[in-house]
């Protein structure tokens, strides 16, 4: 089962995210995987990392920091039943955007994002992917900037249209957009 949560910065998708990944895996003796996408580029972005490694301490998950290139981490990952959680898929996209001295194509980007995350829904038993809304600002950005915007909507959407159940996060409060047959989780 793939679960697909998005909502804006501070909006608790990341915690409700860690929330469901203990639902899916507290029956069984399930292996949980925190794929984590964030590179620590300057101060601000270390001190977010730091954050949120303190934050997973002692909760047992099996953390894989993969800024780049998600599929690799399937080789990092045991055999059997696993919840990975995949934080997050902006930041992935930025990284696979702009890597480099060039900025990569919007449909070379939106192509390996998703082939990579359909790569970790099948070796998963349950996906919980992380986004972030980037969308509701209103502010004209330079063309590398739209790129990415664009590349995050589309993005977006297949990564709906593939999800059981899609999960939006305001102030706090989960709103179940699409839901698995029989209800959500």
């Amino acid at each position: 089962m793939m679960l697909f949560i998005t909502g804006g910065s501070g909006s608790g998708k990341s915690a409700y995210a860690e929330q469901t990944v203990f639902f899916l895996s507290e029956k069984k003796d399930i292996k949980k995987y925190y794929l984590a996408t964030m590179q620590a580029t300057d101060r601000e972005s270390l001190e977010k990392v730091n954050r949120h490694r303190r934050l997973r301490s002692g909760k047992h998950f099996i953390t894989i920091e993969q800024p780049t290139d998600i599929q690799n981490s399937l080789y990092k990952m045991q055999r059997g039943e696993k919840v990975v959680l995949l934080e997050c898929i902006s930041n992935l996209t930025a990284n696979e955007m702009f890597s480099g001295e060039n900025p990569k194509s919007e449909a070379w980007v939106v192509e390996k994002v998703i082939r990579e995350v359909e790569a970790l829904k099948n070796e998963a038993t349950h996906l919980v992917a992380v986004s972030s809304n980037v969308f509701e600002d209103g502010t004209e950005y330079d063309a590398g900037a739209m790129q990415y915007i664009r590349a995050m909507g589309k993005i977006h959407r297949r990564l709906a249209a593939m999800a059981d159940q899609v999960t939006e996060l305001a102030v706090g409060i989960p709103i179940h957009i699409k839901q698995p047959k029989g209800g959500k989780l």
